[in-house]
């Protein structure tokens, strides 16, 4: 038998063409198009928008593709979505993390709170900040509350970036939760800014223990600066605060409070705090 080594080549290349995954985009257009609305006009991320098709059974599986395929569509130009309208799709690098001491005493060190926090298994546990567009202590501030466990955040528009004008909101936030309040606040972790000075306040009016992480140390409030990123989406660093209304804020607020999340199964952070009001009601 001969062998002719053109003709050989000729039929390898031949079935290489039959090889590997095919694409699905054909058979998935229509996910494709619910991809591209939930992105542009709600917001929401690749995973979240696949995630919480596949968990509510919006198309069938054959017709849909995986987030990583999702990813895959983008680079190569088949969606709508470019990597630029990614908004966290850049190279990111780790620094060392460096505790530092505390110059100043406002309250209990975050080293002095329960360890079991940390697994973000129990309810009630917050981290608190605050948000600002010029860099003036005067103008308008956002005060940004956020569950650890469920991830529900909590937006509150201030006068200003102010000691008593976090604790005037705090003091509305005590009377619109009544006595549920230390039930769903049972603690509190902020940092050293000069506008939680008189947080430490809420230990002798509530049940609510209250922590300060160390300088200079935002990873140990890791899921509220996660939850300031987003509202940077909408508001970026240098607007006036001025510009933004009580009810945009709201806004902004129940889209973060709308977005399903990987972390809580596809769920919103408004259904897994439902989730737990309702097991800290009737249980």
């Amino acid at each position: 038998m001969v062998y002719y080594p053109d003709t050989g080549q000729a039929v390898y290349e031949a079935n290489r063409k039959n090889c590997g995954p095919k694409y699905k985009y054909l058979n998935c257009e229509k996910f494709m198009e619910h991809v591209n609305h939930m992105f542009f006009e709600k917001g929401h991320s690749i995973d979240a928008i696949c995630g919480a098709a596949a968990i509510k059974n919006l198309f069938p599986k054959e017709e849909m593709v995986c987030t990583k395929t999702l990813y895959n569509y983008i680079s190569i130009g088949l969606l709508g979505i470019k990597n630029i309208d990614l908004p966290l799709k850049v190279k990111r690098t780790t620094k060392p993390s460096k505790i530092r001491k505390h110059k100043k005493h406002l309250g209990t060190s975050i080293a002095d709170r329960p360890s079991f926090i940390n697994d973000r298994l129990d309810f009630g546990h917050w981290e608190i900040d605050t948000v600002i567009g010029h860099k003036n202590k005067s103008d308008p501030a956002l005060l940004t509350i956020t569950e650890r466990m469920t991830r529900k955040e909590i937006i509150r528009k201030l006068p200003d970036k102010t000691a008593v004008s976090v604790q005037n909101a705090l003091n509305k936030l005590i009377d619109e939760s009544g006595p549920y309040f230390s039930k769903v606040f049972k603690s509190i972790t902020a940092d050293n800014g000069s506008e939680f000075a008189e947080l430490a306040t809420l230990e002798s009016k509530t049940e609510t223990k209250v922590y300060f992480a160390h300088p200079y140390t935002s990873s140990e409030r890791g899921t509220n600066e996660r939850h300031n990123g987003l509202i940077r989406r909408f508001i970026p660093k240098g607007k006036n605060m001025n510009q933004y209304s009580t009810e945009a804020i709201c806004r902004i607020q129940a889209w973060c409070n709308t977005l399903p999340r990987k972390i809580l199964g596809y769920k919103t952070p408004d259904e897994a705090f439902e989730d737990q009001l309702r097991i800290l009601l009737y249980s």
